[in-house]
C-alpha cells in the first residue's frame, strides 16, 4: 500500500519541516510530495535539505512562479498515478491539519473513493479563529452545499484522500478552479461521477506562523463556481 501526501507551498518556511517530520514519523509511512510555488522566505532551501535526509520519501517540485493551489494539486495528482500511488493526500503546510489522523482516513478509506475531513461534521471544531472567520466559513459551506448540490458539511476543506481510482476517472482536465474553490470543483465532480464519499471529523488548528494565502480574488473564484455548479446541477435535471 503505497500513500503519497501532497503539500502545495508558498512561504512556509517557519512550518514545512514541522509538517513533513510529521508525517515521515507515521506508521503509514507515506511519502511526501512539496510542490512549491517559487517561495522567497527560504521554503526551497528546506525542502532541499529534507529531501537530502529522507531521500525516495520526500520529493520536491519546484514552480517558476505563484502558479495556485488548485494547479498544484492537479501536478500533484500527475505526479501520484504515474508512480503508482494507492491512496492521495491533500493536506495544508501551515501545520493547520493534524498529521496524526491520516490513519483515521486510511480506516475511512474501506469501502470509499474519497474521504473528505470536515471541521463541521461534529460540531465546530476550528482553534483560534475570530468570531467573523468562522461565520465567513460555515456561511461559505451553506452557500456551497446550496448550489452545488453536494451532501458534505465541509465542502471547502483541504484535508481529504483519494483513492487512486477517484483520481484515474476525474476529468482533471475539466478543472478550472485555481483557488480554494478547487475543493467545491473536485467534490462535486466526484460526486457527479458516483464515487463513494465519506466524511470523517478532523480538527482544524488556525496557523501559528505565516499568513493566509485568501484574497478577495480567490473568495469571488468561489463566489462565482457556485453559479457554474448550479447551472450544471439545472442542465443534468433537464436531460
Amino acid at each position: 500500500m503505497r500513500i503519497l501526501v501532497i503539500l502545495p507551498t508558498y512561504n512556509e518556511a517557519c512550518n514545512i519541516r514541522g509538517i513533513a517530520e510529521s508525517i515521515i514519523a507515521l506508521r503509514e509511512s507515506p511519502d511526501i510530495l512539496i510542490i512549491d510555488d517559487d517561495s522567497t522566505d527560504g521554503t526551497k532551501d528546506i525542502v532541499r535539505a529534507l529531501v537530502s535526509q529522507y531521500a525516495e520519501k520526500i520529493f520536491l517540485m519546484e514552480r517558476a512562479a505563484k502558479l495556485g493551489l488548485g494547479s498544484a494539486y492537479i501536478a500533484g495528482f500527475k505526479f501520484a498515478l504515474t508512480r503508482a500511488y494507492d491512496y492521495i493526500f491533500e493536506m495544508d503546510a501551515d501545520l493547520s491539519h493534524d498529521s496524526t489522523e491520516i490513519p483515521n482516513f486510511m480506516k475511512a478509506m474501506e469501502g470509499a473513493d474519497l474521504v473528505v475531513g470536515s471541521r463541521y461534521s461534529d460540531g465546530i471544531r476550528i482553534m483560534n479563529w475570530p468570531l467573523r472567520r468562522l461565520v465567513l466559513s460555515y456561511t461559505a459551506n451553506v452557500y456551497a452545499r446550496w448550489m452545488s448540490g453536494l451532501h458534505l458539511t465541509d465542502c471547502t476543506s483541504g484535508y481529504k484522500c483519494f483513492s487512486r481510482k477517484a483520481l484515474e476517472v476525474l476529468p482533471i482536465a475539466s478543472i478550472v478552479s485555481n483557488g480554494y474553490s478547487f475543493q467545491i470543483e473536485v467534490n462535486f465532480l466526484c460526486y457527479r461521477l458516483g464515487l463513494r464519499i465519506k466524511e470523517i471529523p478532523i480538527v482544524f488548528t488556525e496557523r501559528k506562523f505565516g499568513s493566509s494565502k485568501m484574497s478577495k480574488a480567490i473568495a469571488s473564484e468561489a463566489f462565482f463556481l457556485g453559479f457554474r455548479l448550479l447551472f450544471q446541477r439545472i442542465n443534468i435535471f433537464r436531460r
